[in-house]
């Protein structure tokens, strides 16, 4: 069938709720979110060719529901549109999203709206690099500069970065371009893993976890801290027993505590040659990460965060307040691609280091392209840099992420890798894939269809 206009056209838009049972073993947990259930918001796009584009958002579990919801709040906008429209004029289209004259009051580019969007353009990017027949990470590195910065919306932006200074970015970005290519497509993307640093773990389950994680080459870990410190210096203890003092050790507080508490724990713990502190206090507090920032700095630890900064504006302001060192996007946080391409120019601008966040249900699978294109076609460099890894249903997905050696490698099919297997929607459809339905009638889960 030949791609004539009518044959581009987005003729139906489904969304589902996908959860997975992570917490009956602790998978995920962490001082803020003790008992999560990783799922998604699956978008489906259909062509008319009947080609379809995938696309997810991140959740714990409960409240999936309501994301769901959004996206199909969106999809009037999406329905009927002819997809090289959208690629002409994506800064565009996506503004168009985002700012719905009446949608947008329940945002405005925040919260559950935005994760909505993001799930609707993530299925928009990998839709592109099927239809070019590129892995998405290659479609971004393969446009010119004036396309990839025509998919961009730099409203509120300017005061840091234009878009003439953008295009002159990945201007110079194209020096080097094909032999870091060559060198990604040999040896993939280095990568930490958080695998073995989940709070609701066991002692044993630690140990066993980075022993493992070493055996496959892992050099970087990362674990959960925040709840107790006497716990968390035991854990440490047990984590630099196990790994030893020449690999490298973050930590990860996911939110829980006050500025000065913060600053206090982690003077407690710094002698654990700690590289960084994730997420130390509110996601909202830029002035407050500065703060911590400012008083770890004279012992050599750095702060991380990002993965809930909710748009391009915050990730803004926490780079001119130099809150952070280690810029954390995350694939379906903010608004898709297009968002998260404004927050990796900014920081190539200002010089601070991206190293994602990944983890839940496709942020693995997702947040590959995005750093590998950062290396191929903007910053240039990996040097201390890494993608979080972390082995959570990456089995459910069709085209699931490849680590090999503690290196992501390049994703060699076309589109976003965020395909999921029909298998994996039917079993764990909530509430009515077959696995839930099981897991309802031995009482393990509530049936949220039954009244209490």
């Amino acid at each position: 069938m030949s791609l004539t206009t009518e044959n581009i056209k987005i003729v139906s838009f489904d969304v589902k709720d996908i959860r997975f049972p992570t917490s009956l073993e602790s998978h995920g947990s962490d001082a803020m979110h003790t008992d999560p259930d990783y799922s998604c918001a699956y978008v489906t796009l259909k062509l008319k060719t009947g080609l379809e584009g995938h696309g997810l958002t991140f959740t714990c579990g409960r409240g999936t529901e309501i994301v769901v919801e959004a996206c199909r709040s969106l999809s009037d906008l999406v329905v009927g549109q002819v997809v090289s429209d959208i690629y002409k004029d994506f800064a565009g289209f996506w503004r168009s999203l985002t700012s719905e004259s009446q949608i947008r009051w329940v945002g405005p580019e925040k919260g559950v709206t935005h994760l909505a969007t993001a799930a609707i353009i993530n299925a928009l990017w990998d839709l592109w690099g099927k239809l070019l027949k590129k892995p998405v990470w290659q479609l971004l590195a393969d446009l010119e500069p004036e396309q990839l910065v025509s998919t961009i919306d730099f409203r509120y932006l300017s005061n840091v970065i234009t878009k003439e200074e953008a295009i002159e970015l990945l201007r110079k970005g194209r020096v080097g371009k094909e032999e870091r290519m060559n060198h990604l497509l040999a040896l993939g993307y280095p990568a930490y893993t958080t695998q073995a640093g989940w709070l609701g773990y066991s002692d044993e389950t630690i140990f066993e976890q980075a022993n493992k994680y070493m055996d496959l080459g892992f050099t970087a870990f990362k674990v959960k801290v925040g709840k107790n410190l006497f716990q968390d210096i035991k854990r440490l203890e047990l984590i630099r027993n196990t790994i030893g003092w020449d690999r490298i050790l973050m930590v990860d507080a996911n939110q829980v505590w006050e500025v000065q508490e913060a600053i206090d724990w982690m003077k407690q713990l710094s002698h654990f040659k700690i590289l960084w502190i994730e997420e130390p206090t509110s996601p909202d507090d830029v002035l407050g990460h500065a703060e911590i920032a400012k008083a770890l700095k004279p012992l050599g630890i750095g702060v991380a965060t990002g993965e809930m900064c909710c748009n391009r504006v915050l990730f803004k302001q926490f780079l001119q307040a130099n809150a952070l060192e280690y810029c954390q996007i995350d694939s379906a946080r903010i608004g898709g691609v297009n968002e998260i391409l404004s927050v990796y120019l900014m920081c190539k601008k200002l010089g601070v280091k991206v190293c994602p966040h990944a983890g839940g249900v496709g942020l693995c699978e997702m947040v590959q392209h995005l750093q590998m294109w950062d290396f191929v076609a903007l910053s240039g460099t990996s040097d201390g840099k890494f993608i979080e890894y972390v082995d959570q249903q990456h089995e459910h997905f069709v085209n699931p992420t490849i680590v090999e050696n503690a290196c992501y490698m390049a994703p060699r099919t076309p589109g976003y890798n965020t395909t999921l297997k029909p298998e994996a929607v039917s079993k764990y459809e909530f509430p009515n894939g077959s696995e839930w339905e099981d897991m309802f009638a031995k009482g393990i889960f509530r049936d949220p269809r039954k009244r209490k």
